[in-house]
């Protein structure tokens, strides 16, 4: 024990000291099970920062209607935003992302639901139901998942199949005409066979008026639909195989852009802004409608001494968003325009259509022995089609084709009852094609990555560890610019190395959980996309390098038997390294630019930080239950996130940034100690905080922001 008291970080041994002064309580924290690495171990066993989330803390962030942004901000380091409504989310680990908004961005940060990647924007929207558990592993995933994994991975695992019949359902009905329905039921088919099948229905009714076309409740709602099913067929002791589908149906508004909601040299909100108010002279009152089915097949076959495991999947979706860009009417050249100035229109629809294919064998050792390993094989295959439609010339549709192969091996080997050292190697091979009207390209890159970690076990729930990670962003090509008379763009692959030295912990009777990492990371041939200017183009570009650096960390204390309490904070300092990089200025000319500009008008943006990486980044939740008679209880939730200061462009500006913003969500009400029936009054954004989500520069002052506050009341069962 002398050990383990010598070892403790400061901050558990303050937090711990705290827990002795409080009344003994006989709850723990339960176990938290992760598959960060395909398979399932402690979250203590884990050399990587990984964040959860799960049960409360995960389902009231959608009871207002939130699709995926909702997990913005909800585990430290991670932030997450779009510009095409609920399709095409940009999502951001330790400040690292991408911001542009075309329907064939890549991006650094990976989404896996179900073991299966979901590369393309689009299907990263799939809506979260059903979902078990959510896994944020931040820094580069180079060895067991791949290239575009330079931030990190956020990861789905949804509830599977058993032989018990369970089931539950719950309705959420608020104002502005929200209602949500999840629900889901399972169970045992014959001896062998188990299924399940979850449901998913949100709505909400149009609110915002359009006052230049005399339509009240034009736009702003949405109508979301559905549905997962899985069969899990268990034959033998050795061998299983998990078949599932899903689909989804979307009809309802995109990003709702509003003109010179700024006024120059500031960044707050002006008088233009109104939530529930738009001007539009065009964009039809921004309609999106996307729908998405998929299937994916995976087989667990115990060969003795090891398994092999196949994962086979098939993705296809298609879909359109319009929108009025400039975000008001008229223009200078008419006779009339507003609010504010709007020196010409624009309007623009979008739509892709993407398939996908994918294909993994693994091999794996049956863990428990003090050497382990897994290797494995995977192929890609994905086709892409995006049409762009100006309206002033006729539409413009490209194709894109990307194809990988990898190969990949990891292993743990345990040198003493303490010490344990991981190591991991993919060889990845990424092949891309583009064909537009006039233009073919073609790009590939084969490149090594992989990952190093030592880690020391202090005591049976507590380890330290530190890691070293490379990974890389394959090649992108960016051709939208082609249905605006512009030529496609290039950018290499970036290459990332990161270092980590972290601390897991659970102690003072297993009630307090602990986890914190620092960490510094160099990105090589940083891909960073810019965007607006002049003629509102999409221009991929290399700096040279870009750094980060900062720290995570996840605290779950469980105070009392009645009162647990989570609080999350991550800093990262993010710097682009390139003193000859320069990229266009805001179009409109109406916004002030703080970096230094050359004769040309182009802008200089060496030493600023990533464009939408958030400084600071916190989260805190408390749960409060108050015991009745007969196996009852009152409780009270709340949860809040905040989100620090923010550049939402390459370039700085004045007007392109925000200070601090922050949404809270609250629950109250009644239900049975087992979660049988459960009634709560609910609320999301509960102060109605007005935020800034991102900005248009090429037309005017022009920017979105985040959803509005909904007020409702919950009904849950569960057998």
């Amino acid at each position: 024990m002398s050990r383990i008291s010598a070892s403790r970080l400061l901050l558990a041994s303050a937090v711990a000291a705290s827990v002795a002064g409080t009344a003994p309580a006989m709850a723990q924290l339960e176990e938290v099970i992760v598959t960060a690495q395909k398979r399932e171990q402690s979250l203590l066993d884990v050399p990587l920062s990984v964040a959860t989330l799960s049960g409360e803390r995960f389902t009231s962030l959608f009871e207002g209607g939130a699709d995926i942004r909702g997990l913005s901000a909800s585990v430290p380091g991670l932030y997450v935003e779009s510009s095409n409504g609920r399709v095409a989310p940009r999502f951001y680990i330790r400040g690292l992302g991408n911001i542009d908004f075309d329907l064939a961005a890549s991006q650094p940060v990976s989404v896996i639901m179900d073991d299966v990647v979901k590369e393309n924007v689009v299907l990263k929207s799939f809506p979260l139901f059903d979902v078990e558990r959510v896994e944020v592993l931040r820094g580069p995933q180079g060895s067991l998942f791949g290239r575009n994994t330079t931030a990190g991975i956020v990861k789905f695992d949804s509830y599977k199949p058993t032989q018990e019949t369970e089931g539950r359902a719950k309705l959420d009905v608020g104002d502005l005409g929200t209602l949500n329905f999840d629900g889901a039921i399972g169970g045992g088919l014959t001896d062998t066979l188990s299924g399940r099948v979850a449901v998913l229905y949100q709505n909400r009714d149009d609110f915002i008026d359009n006052d230049y076309t005399g339509n009240s409740d034009a736009l702003g709602g949405f109508e979301e639909q559905a549905i997962k099913g899985a069969l899990l067929w268990e034959p033998t002791d050795d061998l299983s195989m998990l078949l599932g589908s899903h689909y989804r149906d979307l009809d309802g508004t995109a990003a709702v852009f509003r003109a010179n909601i700024f006024n120059t040299g500031s960044n707050n909100l002006n008088n233009n802004y109104d939530r529930e108010t738009v001007f539009f002279d065009e964009g039809d009152n921004n309609p999106q409608e996307y729908d998405n089915t998929g299937v994916n097949f995976k087989v667990d076959y115990n060969l003795g001494g090891m398994t092999l495991t196949s994962i086979t999947s098939y993705e296809d979706a298609s879909g359109s968003s319009l929108g009025d860009i400039d975000g008001g009417f008229g223009a200078a050249f008419l006779p009339e325009m507003g609010p504010g100035f709007i020196p010409f229109p624009s309007q623009t629809q979008d739509s892709a259509d993407v398939e996908q294919i994918t294909q993994e064998f693994r091999l794996s050792s049956d863990y428990g022995e003090r050497f382990n390993w897994q290797a494995g094989v995977f192929y890609f295959d994905s086709d892409l089609e995006v049409e762009t439609d100006p309206f002033f010339v006729d539409p413009t549709t490209v194709n894109h084709e990307n194809t990988t192969w990898a190969i990949f091996g990891q292993g743990d080997y345990a040198i003493t009852d303490d010490w344990t050292l991981t190591a991991g190697i993919r060889w990845t091979d990424d092949e891309k094609d583009f064909t537009a009207p006039g233009f073919k390209e073609n790009v590939e890159d084969d490149q090594i990555s992989g990952d190093l970690a030592l880690s020391y076990a202090l005591d049976d729930t507590s380890m330290v560890w530190t890691k070293v990670g490379s990974g890389f962003r394959a090649p992108t090509i960016q051709g939208r610019d082609v249905a605006f008379f512009g030529a496609p763009s290039i950018a290499d692959s970036e290459t990332i190395t990161s270092f980590e030295i972290g601390y897991k912990s659970q102690f003072a009777d297993d009630r307090v959980r602990l986890n914190a990492a620092a960490f510094y990371y160099e990105v090589d041939d940083l891909q960073l996309t810019a965007v607006g200017g002049v003629n509102n183009a999409i221009q991929l570009v290399n700096a040279d390098t870009g750094t980060g650096a900062g720290l995570e960390v996840d605290l779950q204390w469980l105070i009392t038997d009645n009162l647990e309490v989570t609080v999350g904070a991550a800093y990262a300092d993010t710097e682009i390294d390139d003193s000859d990089l320069r990229v266009g200025g805001c179009g409109s000319g109406q916004c002030t630019i703080t970096d230094p500009v050359d004769a040309d008008g182009f802008v200089f943006i060496d030493g600023n930080a990533f464009p939408n990486a958030p400084e600071t980044t916190f989260n805190f939740t408390a749960s409060y239950t108050y015991p009745l008679s007969n196996g009852q209880e009152l409780f009270a939730f709340t949860d809040w996130s905040y989100q620090g200061d923010t550049q939402i462009t390459l370039y700085e500006a004045k007007e392109f940034k925000t200070d601090g913003q922050y949404e809270g969500g609250a629950r109250l009400g009644w239900r049975r100690s087992d979660y049988s029936w459960e009634v709560a009054l609910f609320g999301r954004n509960i102060t109605d905080e007005e935020n800034v989500q991102g900005v248009i520069d090429f037309n005017n002052l022009t920017g979105f922001t985040n959803e509005p506050r909904v007020w409702g009341i919950s009904i849950a069962t569960a057998f």
